[in-house]
C-alpha cells in the first residue's frame, strides 16, 4: 500500500472515526530527467542565492516573505504559519450534503482515497459511507492541504470514500463565454450518420486508452542505453510511522444525540 498522505478524523455531527488518506493518482511512473554537467556527468544542484550579496542562503535562514513594497517584505517563519493553523488541518467535518449529480466536473481537482485508520472506526466509517450511497449524495467539507484550506467533497465508492479537492471558484472559467457563439442545432440529416459511427467505435473503458506512447518510447530508449551501464544498489527507505489508535464514541448514541440536537434547533428556530 502507498504511504499515507494525511491522517486525521472524519466527523459527522457527534460521530467521529480516525481515517487515513492517500492520493488516488501517482506520477511516480513518469520518466523524469535530472540536469547534468555534460562535461563531467555530475548532477547540477540548484541553490537559493541572496539577490543582493550573491551568497548562498542556508536552509535555516530561509523564510516566507509577503511583499508590502519594493524590496520591503513582511517575514513569516514556520512558527508563525503554524499558529494560524485551522481545525481542518486534522478533521474532515462534513458540513452539508448535496445531490451527487449537482457538482460540475470542472470544479473537481484531484482525487484521494479515504479509508478507516483503525478497526474501531470501521463501523462509523461504513455508516457514513452507506448512508451517502442510499441517499445518492456527496458530503461537503473543508480540509487544509498545502497550508491552504480547500473545499472538498466526499464520494462513497465501493467499500471506501473518494475525497476530491475542489478548485476555487475564481479558478473555474464560465463556459458560456466560450460556447455562446456555437450553433445550437446540428443538421438533422447528419446526426443519424454520426450515431452509426459512434456505435461502430463504442467499447468498454480500459486504462490502456489513456496510455502514453511517448513515455513508452522513452523507456525503450533508456533501457537500450542502460544495458551498457553497471546498475547501482537502491537505498532502502524507512517505513512510514503508524499513528496511535483513537477511541470512537458509540455510533447509535451519537446519531441519536445529533438528531435530537438538530430537532431542538429547528423547533427553537
Amino acid at each position: 500500500m502507498a504511504p499515507y498522505y494525511w491522517k486525521g478524523y472524519l466527523k459527522l455531527s457527534l460521530v467521529t472515526c480516525p481515517v487515513a488518506m492517500t492520493p488516488a493518482t501517482s506520477e511516480s511512473e513518469k520518466v523524469r530527467f535530472h540536469t547534468l554537467n555534460k562535461a563531467t556527468g555530475n548532477r547540477v544542484v540548484s541553490r537559493y542565492v541572496d539577490s543582493v550579496t550573491g551568497k548562498p542562503v542556508k536552509d535555516e535562514n530561509e523564510a516566507k516573505g509577503y511583499a508590502r513594497g519594493e524590496n520591503d517584505y513582511v517575514i513569516l517563519t514556520e512558527d508563525d504559519l503554524d499558529r494560524v493553523a485551522l481545525d481542518t488541518v486534522k478533521t474532515i467535518d462534513i458540513e452539508k450534503f448535496v445531490p451527487a449529480d449537482s457538482i460540475e466536473w470542472t470544479y473537481l481537482e484531484k482525487p484521494h482515497y479515504l479509508m478507516p485508520d483503525d478497526p474501531v472506526g470501521n463501523e462509523a466509517f461504513a455508516v457514513i459511507r452507506d448512508a451517502m450511497k442510499a441517499d445518492q449524495v456527496f458530503g461537503v467539507s473543508k480540509l487544509v492541504m498545502g497550508r491552504r484550506e480547500r473545499a472538498v467533497i466526499l464520494e462513497p465508492r465501493d467499500e471506501g470514500i473518494v475525497l476530491w479537492s475542489l478548485r476555487f471558484g475564481d479558478e473555474v472559467r464560465p463556459e458560456d463565454s466560450y460556447f455562446e457563439d456555437i450553433d445550437e442545432d446540428a443538421d438533422p440529416d447528419l446526426v443519424p450518420l454520426v450515431e452509426k459511427l459512434i456505435k461502430r467505435k463504442s467499447a468498454h473503458w480500459s486504462p490502456e486508452m489513456a496510455s502514453d506512447p511517448i513515455q513508452t518510447s522513452l523507456l525503450k530508449l533508456i533501457d537500450e542505453k542502460r544495458k551498457a551501464l553497471k546498475p547501482r544498489k537502491a537505498v532502502k527507505g524507512k517505513a512510514p510511522g503508524i499513528a496511535p489508535s483513537s477511541n470512537v464514541v458509540n455510533i447509535m448514541d451519537a446519531l441519536r444525540k445529533s438528531l435530537e440536537a438538530d430537532l431542538k434547533g429547528r423547533k427553537a428556530g
